[in-house]
């Protein structure tokens, strides 16, 4: 069977272990084509055309996991990280569903996953055969495309099958999130018998082989961008508020336009922004000071990029306040307005936003931000001092470094409100489509795949249970990689929360403490595992951990820990000023 590549030798007899075998080279040739580089592969008997494909394309990087929901979310960290396709193949049955999590997140957040599962030929379906599920549509609404594709045969052309993929790929290149061939493969899987001599079936091919190009290029005509900016838009009292951007290319220009205009930076923590010194890092619980929020409240006109913010205080504030115009910038073509505040929604990247605005002299700031926040930093630096949650989170947004990935729940609230000015950038990221607590381990081992530099994950000890089989992942990091595991003994946000607490309802069918620890997993894992009980011996650990290999880190606190000081920490900023 022939090596695939980019230049065939197309001059020669075209050998493949059986006729499956030619349609999934095919397939995995023209996603080629369309830019995939990256593919993620659990074990599968029905899906072993896909397997070997993919492993003899010398153009295409191939990733294991024995875990179909992992492989999932390692393809969203992949995916993510590198800003193009990735492929997942799978085989039949239940091994499919398991990727059900992974693609919701994938369509919520716009990243373009192509799911390619094997599957039973259709006869079958629904007569008791082993391993046989109705796997068309199976994600229903959460993709951009998806295709059931016939059983391989030389009844049906060559080019049909690259057509299709084109016509799927451009899609997904106009409507950003995961794709879906769902490839049907009977019996022989496996060369077995003389190989199949394919050379007349793609001799049709002739001007695809002897290209780079996919069969049918589809070319897209860039939309042009009419923004009516308002006369003196850029003289208001304005504010900017930074959502998920995860090119860091498309954030820096954003802080620059604040700085131009004078108009306060507000920055979530998955904005590539937070470590700004433009940005008011401290702004999530700066909100609860009256002074803060009556300077804000001068303001007339909200500029946000991206959407989907970490801060319910600062969603809140924007939600009640009467904006003269509230505009959103997202090249996503999703609402992203869920209290439906907007005046103008633009469907573009922020540079492209930014180009049309009219120039103008720079702006002193109109306002005060700035000193009133110093009440705020004062009130931090007094409550995260101790061994905490709080403290470990504050001194982890300063220590990281190269790329942080960010648990939901509580690590992603308290990294959102804490931290401070950085000289150095941080790539953050999180799973804030549907965010869930399921896949972060692994999504987090595929962001560390695209990059030299060190990662971090910083999640609560739920979230590590839920994830537990992806620690295996972690081994193979090229890069040190670093796993804070808060360990709050069980669900301690829904202290924070407006969940019943009469007997133990709160215990026992929320928080669901469980009373287990993290160094006997990392031990089976073959990981690094350290369990420091001070603030100076985390930093100390740490920082020595991002140096070299795979470290879990264990941080366990009290479960009502960080609701006592975030609750007191409230009332403090809240008191007036002379007050304190």
């Amino acid at each position: 069977m022939p090596i695939f590549s980019r230049c065939w030798e197309w001059d020669k007899p075209m050998h493949y272990a059986t006729f499956n075998h030619v349609w999934a080279s095919l397939l995995l040739e023209e996603l080629y084509r369309w830019g995939l580089r990256e593919v993620v592969v659990a074990p599968g008997s029905r899906s072993t055309p896909l397997t070997m494909a993919a492993s003899e394309h010398t153009g295409l990087r191939c990733h294991t996991h024995f875990d179909e929901r992992g492989l999932g979310f390692m393809a969203l960290g992949l995916a993510r990280g590198a800003q193009q396709p990735v492929a997942v193949i799978t085989t039949s049955g239940t091994a499919v569903a398991n990727l059900y999590p992974a693609v919701v997140e994938a369509a919520l957040l716009g990243v373009p996953l192509v799911i390619l599962s094997a599957d039973r030929p259709i006869e079958l379906l629904d007569n008791g055969s082993n391993q046989a599920i109705d796997q068309r549509d199976i994600f229903a609404r959460h993709t951009v495309a998806h295709h059931d594709l016939p059983t391989p045969s030389r009844e049906i052309p060559a080019a049909y099958l690259l057509s299709t993929i084109d016509q799927t790929m451009a899609r997904q290149h106009r409507l950003p999130g995961p794709v879906h061939f769902n490839c049907r493969y009977r019996e022989p899987l496996y060369p077995s018998g003389p190989p199949v001599e394919a050379s007349d079936y793609l001799a049709p091919l002739a001007r695809w082989q002897h290209s780079d190009a996919p069969w049918s290029a589809w070319q897209t005509a860039p939309a042009p961008l009419p923004v009516a900016w308002p006369a003196a838009f850029t003289r208001q009292r304005g504010v900017i508020v930074v959502g998920r951007i995860d090119d860091p290319q498309q954030a820096a220009p954003i802080a620059a336009l604040a700085e131009q205009l004078g108009w306060p930076l507000l920055a979530d923590l998955q904005s590539q922004l937070h470590g700004d010194p433009r940005h008011l890092v401290h702004m999530d619980l700066a909100l609860q000071d009256p002074q803060v929020s009556a300077e804000l409240g001068r303001a007339n006109v909200l500029l946000q990029f991206g959407g989907r913010l970490i801060s319910k205080r600062l969603t809140q504030m924007i939600a009640r306040h009467p904006w003269q115009q509230a505009w959103l910038v997202d090249p996503l073509p999703q609402r992203l307005d869920p209290d439906f505040t907007l005046t103008q929604r633009l469907v573009c990247t922020p540079t492209e936003a930014i180009a049309t605005l009219p120039a103008g002299p720079a702006q002193p700031p109109w306002h005060t931000l700035a000193r009133l926040q110093q009440r705020t930093r004062q009130g931090i630096e007094r409550y995260t001092a101790e061994f905490s949650e709080l403290g470990v989170c504050h001194q982890l947004a300063q220590l990281a470094r190269g790329a942080l990935f960010v648990g939901n729940s509580l690590p992603a609230r308290l990294m959102n409100m804490l931290g401070s000015t950085r000289s150095t950038p941080l790539r953050v990221m999180a799973n804030r489509g549907a965010s869930g607590i399921d896949g972060l381990l692994a999504t987090a081992y595929g962001l560390a795949c695209t990059t030299d530099e060190p990662t971090t994950v910083n999640l609560g000890d739920t979230s590590a249970l839920h994830d537990l089989n992806s620690l295996a992942l972690l081994a193979r990091a090229q890069a040190p990689l670093v796993v804070v595991v808060l360990n709050n003994d069980g669900g301690s946000i829904f202290h924070m929360l407006p969940v019943p607490d009469e007997g133990d309802l709160l215990e026992r069918y929320y928080r669901q403490p469980h009373g287990l620890a993290f160094e006997h997993a990392a031990r089976m894992f073959h990981l690094n595992y350290a369990a420091p009980t001070t603030l100076a011996a985390f930093c100390e650990v740490y920082t020595q951990a991002l140096e070299a290999g795979v470290t879990l880190i264990e941080v366990t606190v009290p479960h009502q820990q960080a609701t006592d000081a975030l609750q007191a920490l409230g009332a403090w900023l809240r008191e007036a000023p002379d007050a304190s």
